[in-house]
């Protein structure tokens, strides 16, 4: 529900759109641990909703197969890259965030605080997510997915230039200068410059990270400020259009045509 602005705009464009909520990491149900440190496993949601769209006899017949993009925002932005081909490797990203080059996509977010040590709990001590970090190596590349669209994309420490360099369907990559929680060198100019003939906007400014959720009402910015509140002189509508305005150019430019 958070990036209804791009599902609902992508269909104006004459998209079919379907989102996608990530068990424990969406809008509309509480925050877990595992929702949020499972990476891996967000490309084989998608995965899902792309085998039940397809079966869905009021959509099935609509939808042509062979012309099937993929968008997604910060962890929905590391999603792209997986299912695009990427390999995740927690190993590197715990190497990464004990390194002097550590960043702000080594902390907690704002709207999960304990994140980090919650990680570190479950590491030792959950049967479950031990066993979901023996497969965050394998490949969750859907070759159905032709093109991915990637708004302020996290994660790209968990991804080593070998990983990235294989990728091959055209990659679209959106962020915000002053993205202080996914800092860009990191992830979007990292992926920008490792994945082959990525292309790459980064919107200039006081833009930040949390400029891709939907626009808040005035109720909103005052009970979730950090996520609804951004600098002054950025308009978050305004960005979004932007936002639309590229990724429908890009998958009508990339996508096989008919």
């Amino acid at each position: 529900m958070s990036m209804a602005w791009f599902g609902i705009e992508l269909a104006r464009h004459g998209f079919v759109a379907a989102a996608v909520n990530h068990p424990g990491n969406n809008a509309t149900e509480a925050y877990t641990a595992q929702g949020f440190s499972t990476w891996w496993e967000r490309a084989r949601d998608l995965s899902v909703v792309i085998d039940s769209m397809l079966s869905d006899p009021k959509f099935g017949n609509r939808l042509d197969s062979h012309r099937i993009a993929a968008a997604g925002f910060s962890l929905g932005g590391y999603t792209m890259i997986e299912i695009a081909g990427g390999i995740t490797e927690p190993e590197a990203f715990k190497q990464f965030c004990a390194s002097s080059g550590a960043n702000g996509i080594c902390k907690s977010p704002p709207e999960f605080p304990t994140l980090v040590e919650d990680l570190e709990r479950l590491s030792k001590t959950d049967p479950a997510f031990q066993n979901a970090l023996h497969h965050a190596s394998d490949s969750y590349r859907d070759p159905r997915v032709k093109a991915v669209f990637a708004m302020a994309p996290a994660l790209g420490p968990a991804f080593r230039p070998v990983s990235l360099r294989k990728i091959a369907i055209p990659v679209m990559i959106v962020a915000g200068q002053a993205d202080a929680n996914v800092p860009i060198a990191s992830s979007a100019k990292y992926f920008a410059n490792k994945i082959r003939d990525a292309r790459l906007t980064i919107f200039p400014g006081d833009v930040a990270h949390y400029v891709f959720l939907d626009s808040c009402t005035s109720a909103g910015r005052e009970s979730r400020p950090l996520l609804c509140r951004d600098a002054a002189g950025v308009n978050r509508d305004t960005i979004h259009a932007k936002t639309v305005t590229l990724a429908v150019q890009f998958f009508k430019h990339v996508l096989p045509k008919r």
